[in-house]
């Protein structure tokens, strides 16, 4: 029984760890017969090692998000390794660390900036980068944090992830007559470096699983993992501009947060 992604070619972008939901939805999706290609930035050497770790090593392209050369030149890149894209999985993220804690009141312009220059505006620049490689039945995907609520901590993030929804829905809007989906997957949290990189993460972390109907797992990224392929997959075929809550059913009810 062939795999749910046989003979599509992905890009996977933001492999930091093994416990990146990227590399667990790059480790399913070559398990469910994908071509991967990566992306890494920064320290480029410690992707190409994770990149060893999947079922079959993928190669790595560096790309700056924010380095309008390193997305011009991304299209010949990927041709380096595959003809052309069926799937994206943007899962790109940053905010310098006045943005997060709780002191949204203090961070400065320049950084709210950069979070959203990283977080949000580089969706649209990832999609418009990939767009010389993709046709119709094509799949943009995103990780997403649910923004319909003020959270503890999370400040100018927060606001990042609202724009990143909003941005989903123009591109959905735009890229739809191409043929080409685009969804978010809003996951729970999860013991990722990103999340580390979060002060007071805990109070997260404490409420989450208490709350959630189904429970939820700190340490289980295979369920969003599953959700970004699916929607990268032919099962969604008329989805596009939504966001697919994966948190234990988190979302729809009351908190006490």
């Amino acid at each position: 029984m062939a795999g749910l992604l046989e003979g599509k070619r992905l890009l996977v972008t933001g492999i930091i760890t093994e416990q990146s939901i990227a590399f667990s939805v790059a480790k399913l999706a070559q398990e469910q017969g994908a071509q991967v290609v990566l992306t890494g930035f920064g320290r480029l050497s410690l992707v190409e090692r994770i990149a060893k770790r999947l079922p079959q090593e993928a190669p790595v392209i560096e790309l700056d998000v924010t380095n309008q050369e390193h997305l011009d030149g991304l299209a010949d890149k990927v041709r380096e390794h595959a003809d052309g894209l069926d799937g994206v999985l943007h899962s790109i993220g940053f905010a310098p660390a006045s943005c997060l804690g709780g002191d949204f009141l203090a961070a400065p312009w320049e950084d709210v900036a950069t979070a959203l220059h990283v977080s949000t505006f580089s969706f649209k620049s990832l999609a418009v980068a990939c767009l010389p490689l993709m046709g119709p039945g094509g799949s943009v995907v995103g990780l997403d944090f649910d923004a319909t609520k003020a959270w503890p901590v999370y400040d100018w993030m927060g606001v990042a992830k609202a724009g990143l929804e909003s941005t989903s829905r123009y591109l959905a809007r735009e890229l739809g007559p191409r043929g080409i989906r685009v969804n978010l997957v809003a996951a729970g949290p999860l013991r990722t470096m990103a999340a580390k990189s979060i002060p007071g993460f805990a109070v997260f972390e404490d409420s989450w699983a208490k709350t959630a109907p189904l429970g939820w797992d700190l340490h289980d990224q295979a369920a969003a993992a599953k959700a970004c392929c699916a929607l990268m997959s032919d099962w969604f075929p008329a989805t596009t501009g939504e966001i697919v809550h994966v948190d234990g059913g988190y979302h729809a009810v009351g908190s006490s947060q």
